[in-house]
């Protein structure tokens, strides 16, 4: 799509120089719109002209000739036509000595003056020239907006600031930079304006700047705006071209051909002085060598491509008088960049909008009179402005310029080179916007940020581009002639566009932040939109749009304010002036009368609680189509139906919408989508005859105006967002959530599917040539196969619980392979549409998969940097090779990454790190080439690294490789040496790159575009890019045939490629604007061919039974409100109440409950089978019935509220079973916890009548003593725990974990306090348990599921039985039992609290329920928590940070108050005192004892009698609470992962636990055993007592990641000089003094992440290894590093240790004995002196690598440790290719044992006194090993994978780690160990 995606980077810079008075110009000739002109007299012009200027319309010319004064004009001092903002003043400057405007301030955008006053207003301004009189600030920035009308209407934003770097543009912006160049060449030229800044003419051509970066007709000037920092004497617009340096006197004296500046436009100059000593002129841009305005014009109307295709204007010069070209020169010293040219975009809507960079000639000398181009005279001061580099720049400094020879212009042909033929994907935003053309033949809906009109006989699609954001809401007028849109950023776009040409009638800024819905009038004339303004409130603007076609401007004619929730907003089709909206509890009817909108709402009754989705007007029966007889239809969530009679404003019927089931027969297989007892209508549609409805069931229905029964209905695959019938009454259009749309023939009955989308961005793609099918995966776990000539979805394979990362065709076989992020690489068949083989060596997730073209070989590589050979010439592939650390550990997917050569012989690839490329033989696998990528730009300041490579397809010893500079670089790929390169104009790197077979087009992907290369031309090749994607473009790659190119991103395009052969150069011919899209024709029956395929997927309307609507003759009374429901046959007037009995009969589950099976007291977890690939073909085909397909959704979006517990991301896994050993003869005791889970919700409980106190950490409840700091653990829980509630009297605790892993559902266990024994195991909810709850009398306990469970559960606490499952409408944020009454529960949620009522019928309970909306007063908020205050208030939080109080007996909320800036996720009360605490990490304590007055109030109750008492922020969002009963004191948890002590009556806060926030690398001990220290990632380095586990000291470093740690040994000095050495993420290491609690040292050794620390055994020198495998060795004393070893480089070092040398027969010399471990299992041993700076190598050990696991887990590092009871034996684990422990003897030279392990390790440590080893697996467990008796012992407790263990030096003590978890055991007295 096109040039306009803002890195049009056509390197040029116009230059103006003080000194000389610039080239003759000829005199400018003046075009008058208007017969009249009129006569000079100072530029003012005619006052009466001011309607036209301020009108919109189209302005007149002759009022303004011959120049404008505009500050004058429209009266800027008096403010009242124009606006200022900030610090604008009004001084005197001593140069020009007069009044100039001062505009200042350290943010531009908060310090300006704007002309108009508002935007909806023009200046109307038709000057081709504008002159800014300014002067830049010294040393400060400053911004120029310009707003430019062209002549069709569309408004362009062109800017001007020193604070651009670079030119960028779009279709609707250009953003040129103001440079201030100096002597000194720089790469970067833009900065603050210079100390010495001048007054400066600026002066603007503004058709030309249209012309030339946009081919867009200058209309007018519409808006200007002036942001600080600057001095501005006056603006001026003319249509003559003045120059500023000559003086009317002057010119007349020696007649001079130009035109002299009038005299209130002259700056001042001294007598005898030149005015280029004292100013700068800039003329931007200049008219050297320019294209004829003419010529232009005549190309530009029509054009036949879409593209003006010339060379941009050569600088032009203002400065001293030029000389011959026999003067003197100076030439610069460096070389100006070539100027390229852009080409500009077409008249919207384009098949592809573009802009090139080709080469531009060198400028001629008639360009210049007299000058060659590259002779410039000297200057001392000079401004330029350009437009490729397009610059503006002020040379300060006296720097000569001379422009280089460019060579001739050369044109990329064809322009464009691609053309959008098809789009594949609907939605992006929302997946309700489709619409009906008038015709009905074609469908206009939107695709991320493009519009598609799609022709549903032909398929025939055409595009509307220009939103750069999705599209959030359509609107399309009765006539097809204007098309409205908006976009999601904020502040809302809105578009209008002609819909018959495709072209953009209006772009302007909405006075909404965000619009939801769109609504036209049948005549075009008028346009409501609804959405929300900045503060989240709804607002309704009502836009004139009448004059938009002829010229005018969009007006806002009224905009109002309301509180009511607004889903849906129609304009009456009868009447344009009335309106009618509905929304959650409200239908209100909207009328325009008088410039206001004013709304009256209509009586609801009973039923003002329904959350009402859509409505639709239609005639009365039998009634004329007049306001009188029209009647309106609205739907709800609960599946009501309301028949409003619209005159009388009256509710006349209303029906409901009821699942039903006949006696006998099971339930359905469908998959209800709803989840309340009625089914949830999405919209509906009104036909003269006909309502369609469209349901969250799945269902299309079409029933009778009367809805006496179903004509109809049509089942999808997910819920129908949107119905709409055409024109004609004879099709119903229909979309779901899923991205399905197609509509519903009513004559013949058939169902026609239009479109399929991606519900995620699209991650890879395939081709496939027998075919011509296209496979594509996504984040949306599909994986979906294509056919590329309908553009047509053929299957699609699903699953929930993995995703596809990867995919690639098989070049000769019917199959296709895909990698998925579990590590799995499948093969599917097309055949029989099943998986062949499948594959699970790989531990991360797939990132590439690349199959040789000769089909021989496949390959895959994985985060985890493996890479995986597979045979692909069966059907049945196999394994040939893994090899591990080959690739680059990058997890994001790139197909990129892997590349195989065109012969098959060569495979490419990133690694092993990300700044290498590796070449390898495909066959073997024996490396053929290293490049650094590092080392190819070493002009460069920054460290460069590949992104993606790729082979040529002719040539295969051409190596592309894109790096993180924007470069692509084109390497030999037997050599490695660099070929050329390719330079992005885009700042962003090229993360797919794509050749075509004849090596004539280079595709890359670059952010949101794509760019294309001229690939043959090798210097400075030309190029286009290509805009339409709202985000990042994943994939670009050619179809087989060469044809077409492909880009996935967030939609699938398809552009035909236009460029022709070598032979024939000729411009191929471009059809109308209108017709962007190839005939694609009739869809094939593809029915024939699906035998053995899976089974068909459109769906065909059936006659099945209907659902029961209730019928009522008038609203319903003394019914339950939500909860009433009816018979099948409907119900007489009198008769409104349902016996029992009959709905028990009818209904298919109970009205108000919805019961479902639970297992109860100790069941076990139940099986669940395994997501399954099971593939869907879909036949674009008209059968005769509809199949039923169950379709896996992914994960419900989680609640924009912090209250819900999200478990933390683990990539362990934990076994089924675990051999503890016997009780009592465990080596082992769990002794401490150290830290907080601070990701759980409401999981700390603590008593202070009791003194009991507990807490989380992972999957432990600890349970401590806070006078004596004990501690107890009760383990038992399999996965992390989410909550805790502890009953009233304090004897019961309860506790919830997550499901995962091993536990197929959440598990809640029920512990005795005082034994502290699990008495019960409770199981039911299926992902996360939100919240625990006890009843006051400890009979119930209820348990509330998270966002995605949305079930409440109610518990005997007597039986453990499961009383009652309810399933929830919404997400629920909060429960809790009414303290005075057990049988009343209330919960708050996203949009309502609702009240429970505990209904006991025997032994039955159920509950009666009542729902109350939000308040108004909270505006958008969502209530997020609740607590009981005194009888009968309730105090809820909201996300907006308000408390609001409700009367729990009337049931309504009387007080509301901002109590917090953030969301309040903890409420608390007691007595007189409220305590909140919210994720700003503020804690407040309020005083309200006199809620319970103002609630006697009512309505009038104010909250300024509430006021806060106290108030402590503290380290995290506060999770979990509890106070004693005077509110006095408490302990409260935060998400930083500690618990505080909190005294109100101190004021104070004390730190209780405390922990790591995220992983924990490493844990060291002082050598007297009283300290440890631990660092993590959070950058922190603790210092612990060893004894209480206290927090002693912490050293933070703010962003960086502390990755390892060492403590100074005893031989350093005295305990007082003890020292801690850490190192850091960004290279560093520092020295940190224990005593003086400082650091004393800081290096920086390394250029990567430090991995691995050491001291010498002297505590002398350090040692430190990197994550590129260097060994640093550096002496803390004079902060030097003197030796560096490579001997490991290419492999993390894992570890590193020091040990004293005490053997003397091991060959070598040296006081110590050192090892440093690598990842690529390679171990080597030194002995060294460092005093005498020797170091030599004693053993290298290379072991094979690990033989991968079928599990997926984590990948086993590579460890080696010095044995403790004998240095001369080294223990290694992950070393070798077997799960074991290696000895390996220095002195024998060979392994000397080897112990066996269950999985592979991942932590080792050993202890010397004991001679015991221990062992951390990632299956979360750890083994102890007796190295004296062969024994081991098992244990568990952690929550992830163990990947840390340490002995104390002692070892009495063991420390574990898993993430930030830390346990500490006790290792008992030595016995003989039992088990295996």
């Amino acid at each position: 799509m096109a040039g306009g995606s803002g890195a049009r980077l056509a390197r040029c810079r116009l230059v103006s120089r003080p000194g000389s008075p610039g080239s003759e110009v000829p005199p400018a000739s003046l075009t008058i719109r208007r017969a009249e002109a009129r006569p000079a007299g100072g530029g003012e012009g005619a006052r009466r002209a001011a309607q036209d200027r301020w009108s919109g319309g189209v302005p007149s010319a002759a009022w303004q000739h011959p120049f404008l004064n505009v500050f004058k004009h429209f009266r800027v001092d008096e403010w009242k036509r124009s606006s200022k903002e900030g610090d604008v003043a009004v001084v005197t400057d001593k140069v020009l000595k007069s009044a100039v405007y001062r505009i200042r301030g350290s943010v531009s955008a908060s310090n300006y003056i704007q002309l108009p006053r508002t935007s909806t207003q023009s200046l109307g301004l038709t000057g081709r020239y504008l002159y800014v009189l300014f002067r830049p600030l010294p040393t400060k920035h400053f911004v120029i907006h310009l707003d430019v009308s062209t002549e069709d209407g569309q408004v362009i934003r062109v800017s001007f600031s020193n604070l651009f770097k670079e030119f960028k543009s779009s279709a609707t912006w250009l953003q040129f930079p103001f440079v201030f160049e100096t002597k000194t060449p720089r790469r970067d030229l833009a900065g603050v304006a210079p100390p010495n800044a001048r007054w400066t003419c600026l002066q603007l051509d503004l058709r030309d700047i249209l012309m030339f970066y946009l081919s867009r007709h200058y209309g007018h000037l519409k808006s200007i705006r002036l942001c600080a920092s600057l001095l501005v004497r006056n603006l001026y617009t003319s249509d003559v071209c003045f120059d500023p340096a000559v003086t009317v006197t002057e010119a007349r004296r020696a007649k001079l051909p130009v035109n002299p500046v009038p005299r209130e436009m002259a700056f001042p100059v001294p007598k005898g002085e030149s005015w280029h000593d004292h100013y700068i002129h800039v003329r931007f841009p200049s008219d050297g060598s320019k294209v004829p305005y003419e010529q232009v014009e005549k190309r530009h109307s029509p054009p036949e491509t879409g593209h003006v295709s010339r060379c941009l204007s050569h600088p032009k010069v203002f400065g001293k008088p030029l000389q011959s070209s026999r003067s003197p020169v100076v030439q610069i010293s460096s070389p100006i960049l070539p100027c390229k040219v852009p080409s500009a975009p077409r008249l919207l809507p384009d098949v592809s909008l573009t802009y090139k960079h080709p080469e531009v000639s060198s400028v001629a000398a008639s360009s210049i009179p007299g000058q060659h181009p590259s002779s410039w005279d000297e200057t001392t001061d000079a401004h330029t402005v350009g437009g490729g580099r397009h610059v503006l720049a002020n040379k300060s400094s006296g720097v000569p310029m001379a422009l280089e020879d460019l060579g001739s212009c050369k044109l990329f042909l064809p322009d464009p080179v691609l053309r959008l033929k098809g789009v594949i994907g609907f939605g992006g935003h929302s997946t309700q916007w489709a619409l009906w053309t008038k015709d009905g033949m074609a469908v206009v809906y939107p695709c991320h940020a493009v519009i598609i009109v799609l022709q549903v006989d032909t398929r025939q699609q055409r595009f509307f581009l220009g939103h750069t954001d999705k599209v959030s809401a359509l609107a399309l007028d009765g006539n097809d002639t204007l098309l409205a849109s908006a976009q999601v950023q904020p502040p809302s776009m809105v578009r209008l566009w002609d819909f018959q040409t495709g072209g953009c009638l209006s772009l302007f800024r909405s006075p909404l932040h965000t619009i939801c819905s769109l609504s036209f009038s049948g005549s075009g004339a008028l346009l409501c939109g609804v959405g929300k303004d900045r503060h989240g409130r709804t607002v309704v603007v009502a836009w004139g749009t009448d004059q938009v076609g002829l010229g005018g401007e969009v007006a806002v004619l009224a905009k109002v304010h309301t509180d009511f929730d607004i889903q849906t907003f129609r304009i009456a089709f009868f009447d344009e002036t009335r309106m009618a909206s509905c929304g959650r509890g409200s239908v209100r009817l909207w009328r325009l009368r008088g410039g206001a909108l004013r709304s009256c709402a209509v009586d609801l009754g009973e039923y003002c609680a329904l959350e009402l989705t859509d409505l639709a007007f239609a005639h009365a029966l039998d009634g004329p189509w007049a306001p009188s007889g029209s009647i309106l239809f609205v739907c709800s969530h609960s599946g009501h139906i309301l028949e409003i009679d619209h005159q009388r404003m009256a509710v006349q019927h209303i029906r409901r919408l009821l699942p039903t089931q006949s006696p006998g027969v099971p339930l359905t297989e469908k998959q209800n989508f709803s989840l309340g007892s009625g089914i949830a209508i999405s919209s509906l549609s009104v036909s003269s005859a006909t309502c369609a409805v469209g349901s969250e069931d799945g269902y299309l229905r079409l029933w009778p105006l009367d809805f006496s029964s179903v004509l109809l209905e049509a089942d999808h695959d997910g819920p129908v967002s949107s119905v709409s019938f055409s024109p004609d009454g004879l099709r119903v259009l229909s979309t779901t959530t899923l991205g399905h749309l197609g509509f519903l023939d009513v004559p013949s009955r058939e169902y026609t599917v239009l479109a399929r989308s991606h519900m995620a961005p699209v991650l890879a793609l395939s081709t496939e040539q027998n075919r011509g099918q296209m496979a594509t995966v996504s984040l949306d776990h599909t994986v979906r196969i294509w056919d590329l000539t309908t553009l047509q979805q053929l299957y699609d394979f699903s699953s929930s619980e993995e995703t596809p990362c990867a995919v690639a065709f098989h070049p000769t076989l019917p199959n296709f392979f895909c990698g998925f992020s579990s590590g799995a690489v499948r093969s599917f068949s097309l055949e029989n549409s099943g998986v062949l083989v499948e594959h699970t060596r790989h531990r991360g997730a797939i990132t590439s998969l690349v199959i040789t073209p000769d089909g021989r070989f496949l390959f895959s590589s994985c985060s985890q940097g493996s890479l995986v050979q597979y045979n692909c010439a069966v059907s049945r592939c196999c394994v040939l090779r893994v090899a591990a650390n080959m690739l680059c550990q990058d997890g994001r997917p790139n197909p990129n990454i892997l590349a195989v050569s065109g012969d098959s012989c060569r495979l490419a690839f990133v690694g092993p790190s990300k700044c290498m490329v590796t070449v390898v033989e495909s066959a073997s696998l024996d490396k053929l080439l290293h490049v650094d990528v590092s080392t190819l730009n070493l002009a460069s300041n920054h460290l460069d690294w590949a992104v993606a490579v790729c082979f040529c397809p002719g040539d295969s010893g051409h190596l592309l490789v894109s790096t993180s500079s924007n470069n692509v670089v084109v390497l030999d790929a037997v050599s490695g040496h660099t070929i050329r390169k390719f330079s992005s104009v885009r700042s962003r790197a090229c993360s797919s790159l794509a050749l075509s077979e004849d090596a004539r087009l280079l595709l890359a992907a670059t952010g949101r575009t794509i760019t294309v290369w001229d690939y043959p031309t090798q210097a400075n090749p030309s190029c286009q890019v290509y805009i339409g994607h709202s985000e990042p473009v994943r994939v670009v790659a050619f179809t087989p045939d060469q044809q077409q190119v492909l880009s996935v991103g967030d939609a699938i395009f398809l552009w035909d490629v236009l460029a022709t052969s070598e032979s024939d150069q000729s411009e191929p011919g471009v059809p109308a604007v209108h017709e962007a899209g190839s005939s694609v024709g009739q869809l094939e029956d593809l029915a024939s061919g699906a035998s053995g395929l899976p089974r068909q997927q459109v769906p065909i309307p059936s006659q099945a039974s209907p659902s029961p609507l209730s019928i009522h003759d008038r609203p319903l009374e003394g019914s339950a409100g939500t909860f009433s429901t009816s018979d099948e046959e409907g119900l007489c007037e009198e008769n409104h109440d349902v016996s029992e009995a009959f709905l028990q009969a009818q209904a298919p589950t109970p009205p108000v409950l919805v019961e479902r099976e639970a297992s109860g007291a100790g069941d076990g977890p139940r099986e669940t089978a395994k997501g399954s690939w099971a593939p869907a073909v879909v036949h674009h085909s008209q059968t005769s019935e509809w199949s039923l397909r169950r379709v896996k959704t992914g994960l419900p979006t989680r609640p924009d509220s912090y209250k819900h517990f999200t478990a933390r991301y683990k990539a362990s896994t934990r076994v089924k079973s675990v051999s503890f050993p016997p009780v009592g003869r465990e080596q082992l005791r769990l002794k401490t916890v150290v830290g907080y889970n601070g990701n759980g919700r409401a999981n700390m409980v603590w008593r202070p009548n009791t003194g009991f106190f507990a807490y989380t950490c992972g999957r432990l409840v600890v349970v401590e003593d806070l006078h004596s700091g004990t501690q107890r653990h009760w383990l038992g829980h399999p996965q992390e725990i989410s909550t805790l509630a502890l009953n009233q009297d304090g004897q019961v605790l309860a506790s919830a974990s997550c499901c995962g892993g091993t536990a197929a559902r959440c598990q809640i266990r029920i512990w005795d306090v005082p034994k502290g024994v699990c008495q019960h195991l409770l199981s039911h909810h299926d992902t996360a348990v939100q919240a625990l709850t006890f009843s006051p009398d400890d009979e119930f306990l209820v348990t509330l599921g998270d966002y995605a469970d949305l079930t409440l559960a109610l518990w005997s606490m007597a039986t453990y039985e499961l009383l009652s499952s309810t399933r929830l409408p919404e997400p629920v944020h909060g429960v809790a039992f009414n303290p005075w009454d057990a049988n009343e529960l209330i919960c708050v949620g996203t949009s309502a609290i609702t009240f429970w009522l505990l209904q006991h019928h025997g032994t039955d309970t159920s509950f009666q329920v009542h729902r109350e909306p939000v308040p108004e007063e909270l505006g958008a908020s969502e209530l997020t928590s609740l607590c009981y205050g005194a009888s009968p208030l309730l105090y809820c939080g909201s996300s907006s940070g308000q408390v609001c109080v409700w009367d729990t007996g009337t049931g309504r909320c009387f007080l509301a108050w901002e109590a917090d800036e953030g969301e309040i996720g903890v409420l608390l009360c007691s007595g007189s005192r409220l305590v909140s605490g919210s994720n700003t990490r503020r804690l407040r304590l309020w005083a309200v004892d006199v809620v319970p007055e103002l609630r006697r109030k009512g309505s009038s109750a104010r909250s300024s009698s509430v006021f806060m008492e106290r108030e402590l922020t503290l380290d995290g969002a506060v999770v979990s609470a509890s106070f004693d009963s005077g509110m006095d004191m408490g302990v409260v948890g935060t998400t930083a992962g500690t618990l505080w002590y909190i005294s109100w009556t101190e004021g104070t806060s004390t730190r209780l636990i405390s922990g790591h926030r995220s992983k924990v690398n490493e844990v060291v001990f002082s050598p007297s055993e009283s300290h440890c220290a631990t660092c993590g990632e959070d950058g922190s380095v603790r210092v612990w007592s060893l004894a209480s586990m206290e927090l002693v000291i912490q050293f933070q470093v703010l962003n960086q990641s502390c990755l390892c740690l060492a403590w100074s040994p005893p031989a350093c000095g005295r305990p007082e000089q003890q020292q801690v050495v850490a190192g850091y993420s960004d290279g560093t290491l520092r020295v940190f003094s224990i005593s003086r609690t400082a650091m004393e040292l800081k290096m920086h050794p390394h250029r990567t992440a430090l991995t691995a620390i050491a001291f010498s055994t002297d505590g002398q020198t350090i040692l430190s290894g990197d994550k590129d495998g260097l060994v640093a060795i550096s002496r803390p004393c004079t902060g030097m590093t003197f030796r560096v070893l490579s001997d490991h480089r290419g492999a993390p070092i894992s570890a590193i240790q020091s040990t004293s040398k005490e053997y003397g027969d091991l060959g070598v010399e040296g006081a110590d004995l050192w090892l440093a471990a690598s990842g690529d299992q390679r171990v080597s041993i030194w002995a060294s002196d460092w005093l005498q700076d020797r170091c030599e190598l004693l053993e290298w050990l290379s072991f094979p690598a690990p033989a991968t696991s079928e599990t997926l887990g984590l990948l086993p590092p590579s460890l080696a440790a010095f044995c403790p009871w004998d240095r001369a034996i080294l223990v290694c684990v992950g070393l070798g290719a077997h799960k074991e422990v290696v000895f390996y003897s220095l002195r024998q030279k060979q392994v000397v044992q080897k112990t066996l392990l269950p999985f592979f390790a991942m932590s080792l440590s050993l202890s010397a006194g004991a001679q015991l080893m221990v062992v951390g697996f990632a299956e979360c467990m750890l083994r102890l090993l007796d190295c004296v008796s062969g024994s081991a012992q098992d244990f568990e407790g952690h929550d992830d994978s163990v990947h840390l263990c340490r002995f104390t030096p002692s070892g009495r003590l063991l420390f574990t780690a898993a993430h930030n978890e830390i346990l500490v055991w006790e290792v008992t007295s030595p016995e003989p160990l039992l088990g295996t």
